[in-house]
């Protein structure tokens, strides 16, 4: 999820657990070899052997319309030490999409064959090449087709948003449709969207008939989803977390991200979380109504110390 999950997310919400895999917000390749430093930005774990310091592995993606640019730096990202190379055909946002990346390109499937199959042929066969799309640009339609591309390309799996790019986020998701290209594929397949609580995983199974979720917007709203879903697959009982340790959580994202960004730009993620976070917790409402105007350093720690009394080290993830 592009602007959201950086590393600092990435190392939270696998220290808080649950999660079996995650992967980088999209590097985006137009006509050129990336540099080095450019790859370690957006992957700082490509020097932990692709893992998070919870020991969750990392997959890389990639976002760009050029088989031949997204070839050399699937290559490169091998190089470097990306377990796996995940390749974005899902992007909806129409700044992606107006410069030939995303879900423009499920318009043309052969196009998606090409870059599929170029990147598959460039990089080391131990390391899995893997997609992500849509149910179609404009209707839901013409997505066997896609996600026949994407498997006869080479790819070892398909997450598969259950919309179409048109369909944005707007609910509902049409996990059944998911369910027939999974009836069709040789290659798993992983149903995503609207995965808000443990109710919602247990329905995506049932109608895509998948064996496995990816969650994106769940775990913002909801930190501990992954270990909620988990519980419940076991039977093991689980107390949710309460707004308070999650608020721990959160000023730990915070003070991660400090270094990172400038200054003028310090409470942006900070917020963006939040905005996702108060659907799920009234803490977070007020929290983010006290900060949506604030830029200030100091004052933004503050605001976490009715929540947190003031102590955050408890929720400091394994080193």
């Amino acid at each position: 999820m592009e602007g959201v999950v950086d590393a600092p997310f990435r190392q939270i919400l696998t220290a808080i657990g649950g999660i079996d895999q995650c992967v980088t917000e999209f590097l985006r390749v137009t006509d050129q070899r990336l540099p080095h430093k450019v790859f370690r930005r957006l992957c700082p774990e490509l020097d932990s052997q692709s893992r998070t310091a919870a020991g969750t592995p990392v997959a890389l993606q990639l976002l760009g319309g050029k088989p031949e640019w997204m070839a050399v730096n699937g290559e490169r990202a091998a190089y470097l030490g990306a377990h796996e190379v995940d390749i974005n055909f899902g992007c909806p946002a129409k700044a992606v999409n107006n410069h030939d990346g995303g879900a423009c390109l499920l318009q043309t499937p052969q196009r998606i064959y090409d870059i599929v199959s170029a990147v598959r042929r460039e990089v080391p066969a131990h390391i899995p090449v893997t997609a992500k799309i849509r149910l179609g640009f404009g209707a839901r339609t013409g997505y066997l087709d896609i996600a026949r591309a994407v498997e006869d390309a080479g790819a070892a799996r398909l997450v598969v948003h259950a919309r179409s790019k048109v369909d944005g986020y707007k609910p509902p998701a049409y996990w059944h449709q998911v369910g027939e290209i999974e009836q069709r594929a040789s290659i798993p397949i992983v149903v995503n969207g609207d995965i808000f609580t443990v109710a919602d995983y247990h329905k995506a199974l049932s109608e895509s008939g998948c064996r496995d979720v990816m969650i994106g917007r769940g775990l913002l709203r909801c930190p501990d989803l992954a270990l909620q879903i988990k519980a419940s697959i076991t039977g093991e009982h689980y107390t949710p977390m309460d707004w308070p340790t999650v608020a721990g959580w959160v000023k730990l994202h915070f003070d991660m991200g400090k270094p990172l960004y400038p200054r003028k730009y310090l409470g942006n993620r900070l917020k963006q979380w939040l905005s996702h976070l108060r659907l799920n917790y009234a803490g977070a409402a007020l929290m983010f109504e006290q900060i949506k105007r604030v830029n200030d350093e100091a004052t933004l720690d503050a605001a976490f110390d009715p929540f947190t009394n003031g102590r955050v080290e408890h929720t400091q993830p394994a080193a």
